[in-house]
């Protein structure tokens, strides 16, 4: 029987595409090299990069082919964790534009599309973030403020 090499993480290193790593799986450790990892389970790889900080990256040669890989393989989670950075069409703007931008400039026009217009689905805001966005709408234009997002803001 063939013994693989175990790599295990080593937290100090900066990961290249073709550094191996060894992480456990529901079938065993299993050892791949960083570029198959990302294909492999890019939801796990980034979570371990973001959230648990225990693995480092190479930005250009990693992470952003991860960030891309995340998009297609769990739009869901992508969407979620770019939150305010995703880049939306958004009315008045001839190209995408990073939806911070109108969030924080146009608080009103932003709620409109946002939750008027339907496109909940397009941007991820956090409850914190929709509080945020529901108090500068309900002191800039109180009649457009819609009676659930008010119940939220009394609590």
């Amino acid at each position: 029987m063939e013994q693989t090499a175990v790599y295990p993480l080593d937290p100090e290193k900066v990961y290249l595409s073709m550094d191996e790593l060894t992480l456990d799986t529901d079938e065993g450790p299993l050892t791949l090299k960083m570029g198959v990892w990302i294909n492999f389970d890019p939801v796990r790889i980034h979570k371990m990069i973001v959230r648990e900080k225990t693995l480092k990256v190479d930005e250009f040669e990693v992470l952003n082919p991860l960030v891309s890989k995340l998009r297609r393989a769990d739009p869901e989670y992508y969407k979620r964790f770019t939150g305010l950075k995703l880049i939306i069409d958004y009315p008045g703007y001839s190209s995408g534009i990073m939806a911070k931008i109108p969030f924080e400039n146009d608080p009103v026009g932003f709620y409109k599309w946002w939750r008027k217009g339907k496109h909940e689905d397009k941007v991820y805001l956090s409850l914190p973030r929709q509080v945020q966005l529901f108090q500068k709408v309900a002191l800039m234009d109180p009649k457009m403020i819609l009676k659930k997002d008010l119940e939220i803001l009394r609590g």
